[in-house]
């Protein structure tokens, strides 16, 4: 791969790194806050790739590639800049047989990454788009869905008033919900506690404090509702906390955070589609 685009890559990540950094420092959570927002709607995309687009075109909601618009039947216009990424760069890899010294499979292994160039849709023209695949159903339904994934993770929901004031609370295995909530506030709190049971009932737990932890699944349940096209109350938590003066500390969130929203959100997209 040729060196000089795979420093050019590191160093698009180093450097929207630093400025999403310099922001929490300067105390603006808002910064972060539209970051979740952006991976909220590219949560397919790995998080440092969300970082890109969030820095460079806060407003995007699809890109793709130059070529992948011509073949929609879209076209960038001319003298549209494009949102670098960074795409992966495969190579196929021969295995031999230790015994007989004979090739046998051809794996294809991740050798590094390059700098790629996407546009949003806002920068193309041409045919309608057709319908991208997005969770539409009501929030009552996302209460289901979120059960039922939990209990495919072997963690049970119960229905607590004694929780109160908490609306929920995970105890490792089990996660207690306050009884009559809105839809909205259950979908919001059930994201947040199974984020709490995907992220921290491991080794984890004793690698953060309980900000971070708390912060951590905040901002899932924030991309979770977000991307679902639900308005709560996950937007008032002061995400700057995510930055601890350690930029290793901020990553690990940041890559944990759009994972387990990315699995979540999965899990509501294949329930959604079953149901069409």
């Amino acid at each position: 791969m040729n060196t000089q685009n795979q420093n050019r890559s590191s160093e698009l990540t180093a450097d929207a790194l630093k400025t999403l950094i310099e922001a929490l420092k300067a105390g603006k959570s808002e910064a972060l806050k539209n970051y979740l927002a952006v991976m909220a709607r590219f949560h397919q995309y790995s998080w440092n790739n969300c970082l890109l687009i969030a820095l460079q075109r806060p407003g995007a909601t699809h890109v793709a590639g130059f070529h992948a618009w011509h073949k929609l039947g879209r076209f960038v216009r001319k003298g549209e800049k494009g949102i670098a990424i960074l795409a992966p760069v495969i190579a196929k890899r021969e295995i031999k047989d230790d015994a007989t010294s004979e090739t046998g499979l051809t794996i294809q292994q991740l050798v590094g990454f390059r700098t790629a160039f996407v546009f949003d849709v806002s920068q193309t023209n041409g045919k309608e788009l057709p319908q991208f695949a997005t969770v539409k159903s009501e929030a009552t339904q996302h209460v289901e869905a979120l059960k039922s994934f939990a209990r495919t993770r072997g963690v049970e929901v119960r229905y607590d008033s004694g929780i109160a004031p908490a609306k929920g609370v995970s105890y490792g295995g089990r996660i207690s919900i306050l009884p009559e909530l809105t839809s909205g506030d259950e979908v919001a709190t059930l994201a947040h506690e199974i984020a709490h049971e995907m992220l921290h009932r491991d080794e984890r737990r004793t690698q953060t404090d309980r900000t971070i932890r708390e912060t951590e699944a905040e901002a899932v349940a924030f991309v979770v509702c977000s991307a679902i096209g639900l308005d709560t109350n996950t937007a008032a938590c002061d995400y700057v906390k995510l930055y601890n003066g350690d930029a290793a500390t901020l990553t690990a969130s940041l890559n944990f955070v759009q994972k387990t929203a990315a699995e979540i959100l999965n899990a509501l997209e294949s329930v959604d589609e079953r149901a069409a």
